[in-house]
């Protein structure tokens, strides 16, 4: 038995079975090829720099010169994966995939060298790159691997390489260096980076070796000891959005523990505002490196001062759901790390990749189901069904990692409902007419520019929705890109009524008093009043509206209307009035490039969820809105028809009736 709270005996036994499966099969844990299975597996070498879409679907063109490019991806699965990390690294050399080029003549070994501190063999990836016309056979460790023509192959190397009978010189690998200590010390929890000057991430005993978007080693903890070499190191430290970052330069001397005290400032603190920010998407296990303990969200949600953590079970592309003992154990409960100011639950991800994944918090028991689709097993129920049992549970609903590629709104985009299963929340616009969704993750690690269209399209149509913020973040990762950056990396922030907890925030996310953020800070008043608020109006009456920021990284504030933009100006404090004439909304956004603290792919950004501006007892239904929902619907049935599976026209017909009821919602909002 297993006296550790954070780790009951069926959640230690799942981890170990998540181990079993990652020593067994890699970091995708054996789960079916699917797309997305197969990217994870390449993002874990290929950061934000590389185009591995783009590089896949060349690969496909290559092979299929008669296909139309936009139905390659209908061939994702086919990608010769080897192939493609190759090809998108373009002769770079990653620090965790050194290149064995081969050649007619040879092979020679190309490293990014790494730091090590003892005398125990180097394990690592290799690639296997041929530039030779006939095929090679190159041996590492003992077992014989065919290169073919000009092709690639990835394999696991720890102690020899030949090639031809000839020994590869291995040792641009790595550099032995003297080993020394030091203890990192802030007097609360923060997250860490120690880098050397190569780069290279040093990390305490037991620590995972992440790396978050940016490429930057971290950990998180406070006074942690870290073995690192002989040599100057950089130490930062911050801790999440509400803070600056510090550093400092050290060479601690061979043999010694150093000590680094070191400590960020707040840039802000929401939670004496009133406001709370949460990740409400955020996954423990779901393949990757190294499989995560509870333990790990833990020192991650204190280290980020995250103040809602939600980690939601859910499969990847088969039956397996990952986490689900830990849900089972601690449905309804706090987790035992919480206190006054963090709280963490465990949730749902429910998945279908032909309408759409979406979340849930703050359940009071366990659900029925957690996917569909899957394996070819039909995509029945539609996810409103799923929806109502777990809004019966106690739930908050919300789609998350929406909408994954900019779109012109200005028609329902092809993009989403031109193809087969693409992850993308389709059904959402049915879902929101009928009242059975909460809200959107406009904040996501998708595309945020496409995720705020239709988000402002469906308000506009006189759906309630609140924006949120879910980061798809997975502690199993170690460097995926966004998916292995910190929880809370983005956040939605709740004006919560009284202490913090469970029920308090899902009241405050149902009420739409929330913004959602890559780090700044936004605020949003009509007349004095802030997100979730209605104004009764009469026709002609003016409103005073005020937006303003905090952060180093907005560059611009916007004031979004139903019509469109209304105002724009300088970061920190936007004004402006308007006379309203009809039923409208009012938003507050603030943009801004690139920058260390915004951790998505498009720079700094934030959203708030709306003030309702109702005139004579109207509340907002434009025309516009409605018609583009209409039309969504229509593409939405012809793509469930032609992609869905189905084994009885009754199935497929709770699709169409779904769509039906919410057609008759939106023609009742038209003139």
């Amino acid at each position: 038995m297993c006296n550790d709270p954070l780790l009951p005996d069926s959640v230690a036994r799942a981890l170990a079975d998540c181990r079993a499966l990652r020593d067994a099969h890699g970091p995708c844990w054996g789960e079916p090829p699917l797309s997305y299975v197969d990217q994870a597996w390449a993002t874990v070498f290929l950061d934000s720099r590389y185009d591995y879409w783009g590089t896949a679907l060349s690969q496909l063109a290559e092979r299929y010169p008669d296909v139309p490019p936009d139905e390659l991806e209908d061939h994702m699965e086919e990608v010769d994966l080897a192939r493609l990390l190759r090809d998108a690294l373009g002769g770079d050399v990653p620090d965790n995939l050194p290149a064995l080029r081969l050649t007619a003549s040879g092979a020679t070994l190309e490293a990014d060298t790494r730091v090590v501190l003892d005398d125990r063999p180097f394990r690592t990836a290799l690639l296997l790159d041929s530039s030779a016309g006939e095929q090679v056979e190159v041996v590492v460790d003992g077992t014989a691997y065919v290169v073919p023509p000009r092709g690639a192959k990835v394999v696991e190397l720890e102690r020899e390489v030949t090639v031809g009978g000839r020994p590869v010189d291995l040792s641009p690998l790595v550099r032995r260096a003297a080993t020394a200590t030091i203890r990192v010390r802030a007097g609360f929890p923060c997250r860490w980076s120690v880098t050397t000057a190569n780069g290279q991430g040093w990390y305490p005993e037991g620590a995972p070796p992440k790396l978050d978007a940016h490429g930057r080693p971290y950990f998180h903890g406070d006074d942690l000891v870290v073995t690192v070499p002989a040599e100057p190191i950089t130490v930062t430290v911050t801790r999440g959005m509400e803070y600056t970052s510090a550093e400092a330069e050290v060479t601690p001397g061979a043999g010694r523990e150093t000590l680094v005290e070191l400590a960020p400032e707040r840039l802000y603190d929401a939670a004496a505002r009133g406001w709370y920010g949460g990740d409400l998407h955020v996954h423990l296990n779901w393949m990757g490196e190294e499989p995560a303990a509870p333990a790990l969200a833990a020192a991650a949600q204190h280290g980020e001062d995250l103040h809602v953590l939600n980690l939601v079970a859910g499969n990847v592309a088969s039956e397996r759901v990952y986490d689900v003992e830990a849900l089972e154990h601690w449905v309804g409960e706090d987790l035992p790390w919480s206190d006054d100011r963090h709280l963490a639950r465990l949730g749902v991800e429910y998945r279908n990749d032909l309408v759409g994944h979406f979340s849930a918090f703050g359940l009071r028991g366990l659900p029925k189901r957690y996917h569909t689709g899957f394996l070819d097993t039909v995509d029945w129920p539609p996810n409103a069904t799923a929806l109502e049992e777990l809004r019966a549970l106690g739930a908050v609903t919300g789609y998350g990692h929406p909408f994954h590629t900019p779109f012109d709104d200005d028609d329902p985009p092809d993009v989403v409902l031109s193809r087969g299963r693409n992850c993308s929340a389709r059904e959402i616009v049915a879902d929101a007419a009928l009242g059975l969704i909460d809200t959107l993750d406009v904040l996501n690690h998708s595309s945020i520019a496409a995720t705020a269209a239709v988000y402002r399209r469906l308000i506009g149509a006189g759906n309630r929705l609140t924006v949120t913020a879910g980061t798809d973040a997975v502690l199993s990762f170690c460097r995926r890109g966004t998916a292995s950056g910190p929880p809370g990396w983005e956040r939605v922030y709740a004006n919560v009524a009284g202490p913090l907890t469970a029920e308090s925030f899902a009241e405050a996310i149902l009420l739409g008093r929330t913004f959602a953020t890559t780090g700044p800070w936004l605020e949003l008043t009509v007349n004095g009043h802030g997100p979730g608020d209605t104004l009764q109006l009469a026709p002609g009456q003016r409103v005073e509206i005020v937006a303003a920021s905090i952060g180093p990284e907005v560059e611009h504030l916007e004031i979004h209307t139903a019509h469109g933009l209304l105002a724009q100006g300088r970061p920190g404090h936007l004004v402006t009035s308007m006379e309203v004439s009809e039923p409208t909304y009012v938003v507050a956004v603030a943009t801004g490039g690139p920058h260390p603290r915004a951790f998505h792919r498009r720079g700094a950004y934030a959203h708030s969820s709306p003030v309702y501006l109702d005139v004579a007892g109207e509340h907002v239904a434009r025309e516009a809105d409605v018609r583009w929902c209409l039309a969504w619907l229509d593409r939405l049935e012809a793509v469930v028809r032609e992609f869905g599976t189905f084994e009885t026209d009754e199935q497929l017909g709770d699709h169409v009736e779904l769509y039906e009821r919410a057609r008759a919602v939106y023609q009742g909002r038209l003139p």
